[in-house]
């Protein structure tokens, strides 16, 4: 396919700038790579807007995928490893004809590949270019986990022992399951390995019983039983996963820590291990690090409307601090990677100290801290600056040190980004204060204060609105009633084949932003108590959290019920 056509039709409809799209047709020569490939990694541009400008530049017609119409005889007529090597994918058969779905119809060995599948079972083809996701829900029918780990645990016999004849590329999970077939464990561990990433898991949890071994998948936020396994392979299983982090097998008493990465579904997938001895046995816990789901855009998020423009705001000011509050799992990691992509220009030396680096981001000079050899984000801070930083970004501010040197980082002409534990956007000055920052510096230092929380999101195949009870009705007037008109709509979503009749597909954050003013800076000179900050962001209109998340409810992305149990009372 000619790239330059596609990146001018992506040009003409407004989803690229003819600059951004020069850009990106000199990167793809330069590491001779597809510029629709760079596009899809990083999501640049949403995939059903480049698969219509391909369906124009190619005359290939576009299909959104069904998953349900994908029978069984249509899978063993084309092969999991055609599918996953040359990103096509059986849709239907129309009477002696097999239609297909391809993300790349241009790519000649593709083909080849399709019409040699067509001639063996004496069919014709039909061709539809389909997303990198859509392909993604296709080859979940392949291999359903539950029963690719019970054949692996009925194939175990007595070569349990066998494991190291296939240690060769333990990285290559996907090959490794393909070549080693005999050996059981390793098929197990890529397995699951395979089903938390297509899943969207953030992470795994192995976990010995009295008298099994349980496997759990975080999901949207929530742990689920995926599997059960005989509590003898226990062991095997462990020091599978403890060779692909390179941790030392031989070591039970002591939690241990490492990481590793592979390749899945055509995308590079970094896995962050960690074990932890019990009475049973280590349990291992494995944080899933994909970047389709972790580096989103600023407007992935879910911040909108007043809140999204005070964080474009914000970004656009030569320098200041830029904090990020909320519980442990409530995304803040995800919002600082947000924010930095949208500071990662050519023109920028943005640096990031981090415990641990969760992604990696090309043009970001990124350092993980080791506490242990007293590289922590002070001393970091303090090298940081004198590597000529435009922006920073700090993992978390923990104590007074850090909190000082972010704070004269912005007094001094940085855009300074970091993470604080507060459980509100008000919180975060007290807090900064009770740490023993110099009130007075605040006003000149920072520029935005964001908190947040993760919400699931309703699934769109099965949610339905309702009339809402008058309790919730009276509760909506009084909290959104100057923000959004009534009569107002809830939504419930009861599960469905789409989302595994979890009733939501992914989650959401609800925010709330408080911007730095001249108002709230003579607060802060005069009595910086929690109530007095409070009140100004009252007084100044803040949208809190609350309020956030309704908007976001009678809007039909997400449940009444979740945002009040995730938010406070006003």
């Amino acid at each position: 396919m000619d790239e330059h056509a596609l990146i001018q039709a992506l040009v003409d409809g407004q989803f690229l700038s003819q600059s951004q799209g020069d850009a990106l047709l000199r990167e793809s020569v330069s590491i001779s790579k597809r510029a629709e490939d760079i596009i899809y990694d990083r999501r640049l541009v949403a995939e059903t807007e480049v698969a219509r400008a391909k369906s124009v530049v190619l005359n290939i017609p576009y299909a959104k995928v069904s998953t349900e119409g994908i029978t069984p005889e249509l899978i063993k007529m084309v092969p999991e490893e055609t599918v996953a090597t040359y990103k096509a994918a059986p849709l239907s058969r129309q009477g002696d004809m097999l239609v297909v779905g391809m993300v790349h119809p241009d790519d000649v060995k593709a083909q080849e590949a399709l019409r040699f599948i067509a001639k063996r079972n004496r069919v014709s083809l039909g061709v539809y270019i389909i997303t990198p996701s859509d392909l993604e829900l296709i080859m979940r029918k392949y291999s359903p986990f539950s029963a690719t780990v019970e054949s692996a645990v009925q194939g175990i016999g007595g070569g349990r022992g066998g494991s190291s004849s296939g240690e060769r590329k333990v990285r290559l999970l996907e090959e490794a399951v393909s070549v080693n077939e005999d050996v059981p464990v390793i098929k197990i561990v890529s397995s699951t390995l395979k089903e938390a990433v297509s899943s969207g898991a953030s992470d795994i949890h192995i976990e010995p019983q009295r008298d099994r071994l349980r496997i759990r998948l975080r999901l949207d936020g929530v742990l689920q039983e995926v599997a059960t396994i005989p509590l003898d392979l226990h062991q095997p299983i462990v020091s599978r996963i403890k060779i692909l982090a390179n941790l030392k097998i031989d070591e039970t008493r002591t939690p241990q820590d490492g990481r590793f990465r592979t390749v899945l579904f055509g995308r590079d997938i970094d896995y962050r291990v960690s074990t932890f001895p019990t009475p049973a046995g280590e349990k291992i816990a494995i944080r899933v690090l994909d970047p389709q789901t972790g580096l989103k855009k600023l407007e992935d998020l879910g911040l909108q409307g007043h809140n999204e423009k005070s964080v474009h705001a914000a970004l656009l000011k030569p320098f200041g601090m830029i904090l990020i509050s909320g519980p442990t799992g409530s995304g803040k990691t995800t919002t600082l990677y947000a924010l930095m992509r949208g500071l990662n220009t050519v023109g920028a030396n943005v640096v990031s100290l981090e415990d641990p680096v969760e992604y990696t981001m090309d043009g970001v000079n990124q350092s993980q801290v080791r506490p242990e050899i007293g590289y922590d984000f002070a001393s970091g801070l303090r090298e940081i600056l004198r590597q000529d930083p435009d922006v920073i970004m700090v993992g978390e501010i923990r104590d007074k040190e850090t909190a000082e040197l972010a704070v004269h980082a912005a007094l001094t002409g940085h855009i300074v980004l970091s993470t604080i534990h507060t459980n509100d956007a008000a919180g975060v000055i007290p807090r900064l204060i009770d740490m023993g920052v110099d009130a007075f510096l605040l006003p000149s230092a920072l520029n935005l204060m964001v908190s947040q929380r993760l919400v699931g999101r309703l699934c769109d195949a099965c949610k339905k609105s309702e009339k809402p009870s008058q309790e919730i009705a009276e509760l909506l007037e009084k909290e959104i009633g100057a923000l959004k008109k009534g009569p107002y709509e809830v939504w419930r979503a009861e599960g469905c084949k789409v989302c595994r009749n979890k009733g939501i597909t992914g989650r959401v954050a609800i925010f709330e932003v408080f911007e730095m003013t001249r108002e709230l800076g003579v607060v802060i000179a005069k009595d910086p108590s929690a109530g007095n900050v409070a009140g100004e962001a009252v007084r100044q209109g803040m949208l809190t959290m609350r309020q956030d998340g309704l908007l976001k409810a009678v809007a039909g992305i997400i449940s009444v019920e979740e945002v009040l149990r995730e938010t406070s009372a006003s």
